[in-house]
């Protein structure tokens, strides 16, 4: 005798994909970031509504938001202009990194054990990353690696002002590995030099290491090699 068969389960809800102009904006934002979209580029409604599927309105919106963010210059029946990194764009944001990181590290050590354990996860994570040559995704795990330090400092006010960094710091990371890309190795060496001074309680250590760790930057927008 033939069983009934068990009736059918409820089909599955369809996925909701975001708003068009959302859609525009995290496509034209990330490629800006990891350098797909290098600065200089000309980028035009047609080809952006055509790449995202959608239509051109949207894209106007997305563009109006990312010309605010100081990621592009929209210019009028022409199209969007992807910005460059300048050289005093990378002086200004290590000099605020200098003030916060070098406070945060101070006050973050000694360091509970969620933050080494986050930190040893996070400087695995970008030797993984760098291995198989992601480059964007280097510099994601390094700004983390930072940014994880700078919130154990337990000042919201000063890890809200270090987040607002975060674009332009994925930016120039990725722009600085691709131009020296002997600096992956290097940061992943400094990351764990930073790393063992916290875990040992050395406050002035970790302190020293985070400040040499970030003048490199410095040296390079001057030209010069260390």
């Amino acid at each position: 005798m033939r069983m009934p068969s068990a009736p059918a389960g409820p089909a599955p809800l369809p996925t909701k994909q975001p708003p068009a102009a959302d859609r525009v904006y995290m496509h034209v934002k990330q490629a800006v970031l990891d350098r797909r979209y290098e600065g200089g580029t000309l980028l035009t409604e047609g080809e952006l509504a055509q790449a995202v599927g959608v239509s051109r309105t949207p894209v106007r919106e997305a563009l109006l938001k990312l010309e605010m963010e100081g990621l592009l210059k929209l210019y009028p029946k022409k199209g969007a202009l992807v910005l460059a990194v300048s050289a005093q764009e990378i002086a200004d944001v290590v000099e605020t990194r200098l003030l916060v990181e070098e406070f945060a590290v101070r006050r973050a050590v000694p360091a509970p054990a969620a933050l080494i354990a986050r930190l040893e996860e996070l400087l695995e994570e970008q030797k993984r990353r760098a291995e198989a040559g992601d480059l964007a995704e280097v510099a994601v795990t390094d700004r983390c690696f930072h940014a994880e330090i700078v919130k154990h400092a337990g000042n919201q006010i000063l890890a809200r002002l270090y987040d607002q960094l975060r674009d332009r710091q994925l930016r120039m990371g990725v722009a600085v590995m691709q131009s020296q890309p002997d600096r992956v190795a290097k940061n992943i060496t400094e990351h764990a030099e930073i790393l063992d001074r916290i875990k040992a309680g050395d406050v002035e250590g970790a302190a020293t290491c985070v400040r040499q760790h970030l003048s490199w930057v410095k040296v390079l927008v001057r030209g010069e090699a260390r």
